[in-house]
């Protein structure tokens, strides 16, 4: 007998399996501990994922899928069955859980289901807050390919497991992002010794990375990063990571529109526009033309087009890259002795730029729990995080040998305009940000629609005046503070800090009480000890620093 589907339904072995779940829920007393509630009974139940029908944010499962979920075209020209699979996924193959497929709410469907839908015992939570009514092992049956969805409710591909090899990318477009270019300004702030902070920063991220997944295996029905913080505090440790993840999700579409203004006023740099005794110099109207081109697609609701286009993060990344490689080893820009060992007074602004290269922290839990094989997920880590460190490191290296104490906030600003390769890695990552910014926005804008009083859910209006306000803000605080390295210190300092070192050690001691040994608690205390004076220290230099500049 066929499968059938239903939104926020699980495909399950039979219909009258379902048919006998639903009787027996129905039996029992509203306020009963569900199937995987039978450890940890004295616990606070506030602290159990599954002890809540609706907390906000509901919709940051969805959401996340949107921005992580990026799938790339079918690479059979390739002539590897292996590579076309790696590339049906470069960013978290799939938020969805690994033995039952779900099916995302319609977007015309309200993101906080009414009450009477909530207490209904065959519907389930589709952002993964309450874990399943039935028991995994004995109820779900593994469906064959062609009868699964093949897209979800925005029209994106489905995928239902990562490989090792899909994994490492995914984490390695994690990781690997904008940050890149400011990494030969970082050592000019910190000084040769300074790059020591990187992979110290590395290690330490690496590590917090796994506590994560210790966090996840704790209880059942984890899956995300707001799931952890909700069984550590309760509903408000959810909310407030949630807000975290959120605001920094929000200041990286600041940095987007930053460094669009840089890039293209530096292309064209007498560029300029009078209107009505207004006068718009090169960098104000890019910004405003950046910001034309991109409105159009923060109001699609559909972004499988840009995600099919923003797949290419990686290659993105290493192609600028390799510009920088060939303008300094082939066409012989820059290499300048420097003795600068350490520079101490803006060594904290290094400490949040180096802090802001492994900012991926908020999706690991969605690439461990997409794996088919959970085991490899510290091996994918060590990998990514391998790779990825020895990208930065390299660029740092070569960078500040090339440019020395001139090196500006991204690199790409210090690249001769008159070579080819400068012209490539410009526009590179000029194109980047404008498949990138609807994708990094979608989640803040839809947890704002959820507040939305329920007569307002089927309007189309307001999630556009939603979006199109938060657009128009990002570019009022990218032209107010109009400082792509301090931004990113701050962001790296503050934000990263929180959610790389901080909140995971803090959540794992949290959780795992008493089930810790006495090394994991000395290496977590060191872990916060140092987050949190990186955070104090570098954000309180990069505000000084901020505010110096816009006096």
């Amino acid at each position: 007998m066929k499968n059938s589907i239903s939104e926020q339904s699980f495909y399950i072995e039979s219909e009258e399996e379902d048919d006998e779940h639903l009787r027996k829920h129905e039996n029992e007393e509203e306020g009963n501990e569900s199937d995987f509630s039978n450890e940890d009974n004295n616990d606070d139940e506030t602290n159990r994922p599954n002890s809540l029908t609706s907390a906000w944010p509901q919709s940051y499962r969805q959401s996340m899928d949107l921005y992580s979920n990026v799938p790339s075209p079918s690479l059979h020209f390739l002539g590897t069955p292996s590579l076309s699979r790696l590339g049906s996924s470069f960013f978290g193959s799939s938020l969805i859980r690994r033995h039952t497929p779900e099916v995302l709410p319609s977007l015309h469907k309200p993101l906080i289901l009414p009450a009477e839908e909530e207490k209904a015992p065959h519907r389930r939570s589709s952002h993964g807050l309450i874990p399943p009514l039935h028991p995994r092992k004995s109820s779900i049956k593994k469906i064959p390919d062609i009868e699964r969805p093949s897209k979800d409710a925005h029209g994106l591909p489905i995928s239902h497991q990562s490989t090792y090899g899909q994994a490492v990318v995914n984490g390695m477009n994690v990781l690997c992002g904008v940050g890149l270019l400011s990494t030969p300004y970082a050592v000019k702030e910190g000084g040769w010794a300074g790059l020591s902070i990187l992979f110290i920063f590395g290690i330490l991220s690496f590590y917090t990375g796994m506590l994560l997944r210790y966090c996840l295996d704790s209880q059942p029905g984890l899956e995300t990063y707001p799931d952890i913080g909700q069984a550590a505090f309760g509903t408000m440790g959810r909310i407030v990571i949630s807000i975290i993840l959120y605001v920094e999700l929000y200041a990286s579409c600041v940095e987007y529109i930053i460094l669009e203004g840089d890039n293209l006023s530096a292309i064209f740099p007498n560029a300029h526009l009078s209107l009505g005794g207004f006068e718009l110099d090169a960098r104000h109207l890019f910004v405003l033309i950046a910001t034309l081109a991109i409105l159009p697609t923060v109001w699609l609701r559909d972004l499988s087009v840009l995600s099919y286009i923003s797949v290419g993060g990686v290659i993105a990344s290493i192609l600028v890259v390799l510009c920088l490689y060939w303008a300094g080893l082939v066409d012989h820009v820059g290499f300048e002795s420097k003795e600068t060992i350490l520079n101490l007074p803006t060594l904290p602004v290094a400490i949040g730029l180096y802090g802001f290269c492994y900012s991926g922290h908020a999706v690991f839990p969605n690439i461990y729990t997409s794996l088919a094989d959970r085991s490899q997920f510290p091996a994918v880590l060590l990998t990514s995080f391998g790779l990825v460190t020895l990208l930065y490191g390299g660029t740092a290296v070569l960078g500040y040998l090339m440019f020395g104490d001139s090196a500006e906030s991204q690199f790409t600003l210090n690249l001769p305009k008159g070579l080819m390769v400068s012209k490539v890695a410009v526009w590179t990552t000029v194109v980047n940000p404008f498949t990138k910014f609807a994708l990094t926005l979608s989640p803040v804008a839809m947890s704002l629609e959820e507040l939305l009083p329920s007569k307002h859910t089927k309007s189309h209006l307001y999630p556009i005046l939603i979006r199109t306000a938060l657009t128009i803000s990002t570019v009022v605080v990218g032209l107010a503070v109009p400082f792509f390295g301090l931004v990113m210190a701050l962001i790296g300092s503050l934000l990263t800090m929180l959610v790389t070192l901080i909140l995971p050690c803090v959540c794992f001691l949290r959780i795992l009480k008493g089930k810790t040994s006495r090394l994991q608690v000395t290496i977590c205390v060191f872990i916060i000890t140092v987050g949190t004076a990186s955070a104090l220290v570098g954000s309180y230099s990069a505000l000084s620093k901020i505010i110096q500049s816009m006096i």
